[in-house]
């Protein structure tokens, strides 16, 4: 049995690069960006008129005028117009090119119009007002958007005003996620009184979504020989597998026994916390042909590699592995750096197991606080109290009492 601290540093070190990927803009929305983005023109590549009204030669109010006669109209979306005549004023609209030859933009609400003639009704006006300056918001060359960064709504936008209407993010790893028992029935199902709805697969589906990749699902009966066949195919098919069950010491749990006649590589098999002692993670390295038609030959062998994510069965369990272990592996894969959040105890807490602890809590932030309030469930298969908190606080285990007012890592998952 390793610490939570090994496990991590093990599936860190399992980390791996699946490539970069060229994608339609409107589908990059929540991917990482593998790309540094540039300004290609200065922004606002003009000077911008910033509000409805007109626009006049400034120097010409500091000599007192008030009043100018309109010469013309600058649209938004038009060329640029010149002010011919210094004493006269142009009408401008929100967003157009800054006509030439005038400098101060005074909005229709500061002025009265009548007979063509517009009047300024302020005392006081400044050159260059309302105008938003060419090149203020960012130079042609600067970067607007750095490497590796989560494509939000405002990226998409920025993205958009440069042109990309493709952009490059890191790939996602195909994954596959299984579950395993003969308890299990389908959704739509009506289960008879010993047996229950899969839901793990589901859930797993719903964090890998959280995380913009896309997984497939199967179910595998307790049988060793069907699973055995079934993983070997997947393990030549996927990136990733993701197990929910079949790794404890039951006499079905065969999981840990196929994936050794396998080959696959345990890297490690229990872990010192609660819930999800019994976790097992492994790689596995196939030698495969770069043509199925063609055989084998030394230049033309490449390696699959495949790793595994074997979770226990109990939904809680399932649930917080993912989050803990999957999650950091899958960010440090693709170069996105975690932020790690902390939260206060709003209780004591005691648990003596030498155990990490990952208690069930609902964050709030009070007077600009994170503080996480325990809630009281019935252990890792109590499926239904996740819905009744929004994270887990990780309990070290060199500790029995936790005491109120401590801070400790926290691990949200909405």
């Amino acid at each position: 049995m390793i610490s939570v601290e090994q496990a991590l540093q093990t599936i860190a070190n399992s980390a791996q690069d699946f490539g970069v990927e060229e994608i339609p803009l409107l589908q990059s929305l929540g991917r990482i960006l593998k790309e540094e983005i540039k300004a290609d023109r200065d922004f606002p590549p003009f000077h911008r008129v910033a509000m409805d009204g007109i626009v006049i030669d400034y120097s010409q109010f500091q000599k007192g005028q008030r009043s100018f006669k309109i010469e013309g109209i600058q649209p938004a979306g038009s060329e640029q117009v010149l002010l011919k005549n210094p004493s006269n004023c142009i009408e401008v609209m929100t967003g157009a090119v800054l006509p030439m030859h005038a400098n101060a933009v005074i909005r229709y609400e500061d002025i009265r119009i009548e007979k063509g003639v517009a009047t300024i009704l302020l005392n006081e006006i400044c050159e260059a007002q309302n105008i938003h300056q060419q090149g203020k918001d960012s130079k042609k060359g600067q970067v607007l958007i750095k490497q590796n960064t989560r494509i939000s709504a405002a990226e998409i936008g920025v993205l958009a005003t440069v042109g990309k209407d493709k952009v490059k993010v890191a790939k996602n790893p195909k994954v596959m996620i299984v579950s395993t028992g003969n308890e299990l029935v389908d959704v739509g199902a009506i289960p008879l009184a010993h047996q229950i709805r899969r839901s793990n697969v589901f859930t797993l589906v719903s964090l890998l979504e959280r995380l913009h990749i896309p997984s497939e699902t199967a179910h595998i009966s307790d049988d060793k020989w069907l699973l055995k066949a079934k993983v070997e195919t997947y393990l030549t098919q996927y990136d990733v597998l993701l197990f929910s069950g079949a790794v404890s010491k039951g006499k079905y749990d065969f999981l840990p026994e196929v994936l050794d006649q396998l080959g696959v590589e345990k890297l490690f098999h229990t872990v010192a916390q609660r819930p999800g002692k019994p976790f097992w993670f492994g790689k596995s390295t196939l030698l495969l042909a770069s043509h199925q038609d063609v055989p084998l030959k030394k230049e033309k062998n490449q390696t699959k590699n495949t790793l595994v994510f074997a979770f226990p069965g109990n939904p809680i369990s399932t649930f917080v592995n993912c989050l803990v272990y999957f999650y950091p592996w899958y960010h440090k894969s693709i170069g996105l750096k975690e932020e790690e959040e902390t939260a206060i105890l709003a209780e004591d807490v005691s648990f003596k197991p030498s155990l990490t602890y990952f208690l069930q809590v609902t964050v709030n932030c009070r007077f600009g606080h994170l503080i996480a309030t325990p809630i009281q469930g019935n252990g890792s298969g109590d499926l239904a109290s996740l819905v009744h908190s929004n994270a887990f606080i990780q309990l070290p285990k060199e500790q029995a009492a936790f005491v109120k007012g401590a801070a400790y890592k926290i691990i949200r998952y909405r």
